[in-house]
């Protein structure tokens, strides 16, 4: 199966995940079921389907989008198995920095309205 995420690569992915992640559970499908969890997640969110309007969201909303849907997948790519992380704590750290960063961005998110998204109003 190629991946064919729209809104979050692979790489931006494994990059949230850090070196450490495990490699059994940084794979291509998982990459894929993660990109479709964050994509359904952050549509339903804001009540806009971001994936069909990909290209017409504002980049700095579509960056906003992006860091969330990466950060989703790094922090699960990490729960996965935390056995290459020095200390399980340095796992968690790393997991709790990307749910803070993650509740800022859907925060700002919520604020926007879909005319926001699209440069409109």
């Amino acid at each position: 199966m190629a991946y064919t995420g729209t809104i979050v690569t692979e790489a931006e992915q494994q990059f949230m995940a850090g070196e450490n992640v495990d490699a059994t559970g940084d794979v291509e499908a998982n990459h894929q079921f993660l990109a479709n969890y964050a994509e359904a997640y952050l549509s339903t969110l804001v009540e806009f389907d971001i994936v069909t309007a990909w290209a017409t969201i504002t980049a700095k909303t579509r960056a906003m989008f992006t860091e969330w849907a990466a950060r989703f997948a790094g922090m699960q790519l990490i729960m996965f198995n935390m056995a290459g992380y020095t200390t399980r704590q340095e796992g968690e750290d790393m997991v709790d920095v990307h749910a803070y960063r993650m509740e800022k961005i859907e925060a700002e998110l919520l604020k926007q309205t879909k005319q926001d998204f699209m440069g409109v109003g």
